[in-house]
């Protein structure tokens, strides 16, 4: 899992590229990107999948925030991004949040 960070030179938002491999979505037919960016829509951020089956979305965000997301694949499965910048405890459940900070 990776997050590709990319800022301009004037502005204040950075693309934040999520990418999931091939073999931390082995027999995973759809991902969706779901955060407090997306009011933690289900359906709203779906992950593209290429030839090699890397899933991958890039997404606009304000800097100089945090923000905290999971993946959720194939609509049961909740997963975190193993490069994020940090965790952060989940109000739901018994689970932390995967953190982005832009």
């Amino acid at each position: 899992m990776a997050l590709y960070k990319a800022y301009p030179k004037k502005g204040k938002t950075c693309k934040v590229t999520f990418e999931l491999p091939e073999e931390a979505t082995r027999g995973v037919s759809s991902v969706t990107l779901v955060g407090d960016f997306n009011d933690w829509d289900q359906g709203k951020d779906v992950l593209k999948q290429n030839k090699e089956g890397l899933f991958s979305l890039t997404l606009t965000l304000e800097q100089g925030r945090e923000y905290q997301f999971r993946y959720l694949m194939d609509g049961s499965r909740w997963e975190n991004d193993w490069s994020a910048d940090k965790y952060a405890a989940s109000s739901f459940g018994n689970c932390d949040n995967s953190v982005v900070i832009v």
